[in-house]
């Protein structure tokens, strides 16, 4: 069952998708509390569909618009993305905008202790997610349309200023613990360093598609948050995930032996990573982590207040998610007194 407007849509797609005819069967994927996306299977094959959720939305927030630009532009690179088909920017067809694209097939793994593979396995899972971490930032700007895809300068000051803006947008609460996150990284700022590429903005591993046999990632999803910018936020947004509790919902590696189940530790994945791009090794990295939980934080926010609103995709699960925020930042200050 979905809640799109399907006579609607297959009208739409039989003039801008050649070759797809109805009967359309949508199904809601579950568990994004973004971006609502479905999966359409059409007598002509299965498809995906990506749109903005409705109601109310943040300025600049769920643009559809750039995920469907940014995949098409990394077509043919190393880092592997679905093949986009068709972008609808007209809201009057379903009530939002959306885009079509393939359905890749392969395996997504929400854990990532990675139950049920054998150590080597998941030694080999984690160094194609660290490979394809370090092709996105490797990725040619100017040679794939993206050197506009998001503004110059310093990144952070940036990021810090759009997220505490936003965070402040969706407040419901007052939380100290976050406005002084919110100081602290305002204070210390690291000078640009001139580093510019792609960045992902919500790289981890259940958003990766891997194949059915082979640790190959076949696919990079959810590029809601990317933009040009520096890429220790994608790096250090790894390490954040991991220090959350190996739950469902933490969807983290605390308290797990990461050495007995063939893991990698943070010192091997940013070693590994610094070595594919040939970089010198990361100092400070206290600040990248405060920030990575800063942002995590307020999107958790955001997510709470769609929930509240009536604009979620799950809106029981937005409100448990939500309720972490006052840990987010709790982590984000003892990342930022080198505690983490």
């Amino acid at each position: 069952m979905s809640d799109l407007d399907l006579t609607a849509l297959t009208a739409w797609l039989a003039q801008h998708l050649p070759g797809v005819t109805g009967p359309v069967k949508a199904e809601k994927f579950s568990g994004g509390q973004s971006n609502p996306t479905y999966r359409l299977v059409t007598p002509n094959g299965r498809f995906v569909l990506r749109r903005k959720p409705p109601g109310v939305l943040l300025k600049s927030a769920h643009a559809v618009e750039r995920e469907f630009r940014v995949q098409r532009a990394l077509a043919g690179t190393e880092v592997p993305v679905a093949k986009v088909h068709v972008l609808c920017e007209d809201a009057s067809v379903i009530g939002t905008p959306f885009y079509i694209m393939e359905e890749v097939a392969g395996r997504i793994f929400d854990a990532p202790s990675l139950p049920g593979l054998a150590p080597p396995e998941r030694h080999a899972i984690i160094d194609a997610m660290n490979r394809v971490l370090a092709a996105i930032h490797d990725v040619d700007l100017a040679a794939t349309g993206l050197d506009d895809y998001g503004p110059s300068g310093n990144y952070y000051a940036r990021q810090c200023a759009r997220w505490s803006t936003q965070y402040h947008a969706t407040a419901t609460e007052d939380l100290p613990e976050m406005e002084a996150l919110i100081r602290w990284l305002a204070d210390n700022l690291p000078d640009d360093d001139g580093q510019r590429c792609l960045v992902h903005g919500d790289y981890r591993l259940d958003n990766l598609i891997f194949d059915a046999e082979t640790p190959e990632v076949r696919a990079v999803l959810d590029w809601e948050l990317s933009t040009t910018g520096h890429p220790y936020a994608d790096l250090a947004a790894v390490l954040m995930q991991w220090s959350m509790p190996a739950t469902a919902e933490g969807r983290g590696l605390a308290g797990v032996d990461r050495a007995a189940l063939g893991l990698w530790s943070d010192e091997a994945f940013v070693a590994r990573y610094c070595e594919r791009r040939g970089i010198a090794p990361i100092a400070d990295f206290g600040f990248y982590l405060a920030f990575a939980y800063f942002r995590m934080a307020a999107i958790l926010q955001g997510v709470k207040r769609r929930a509240l609103d009536g604009n979620a995709a799950d809106p029981a699960r937005g409100l448990r998610l939500g309720a972490h925020v006052p840990e987010f930042a709790r982590a984000g200050l003892k990342a930022a007194e080198g505690r983490e």
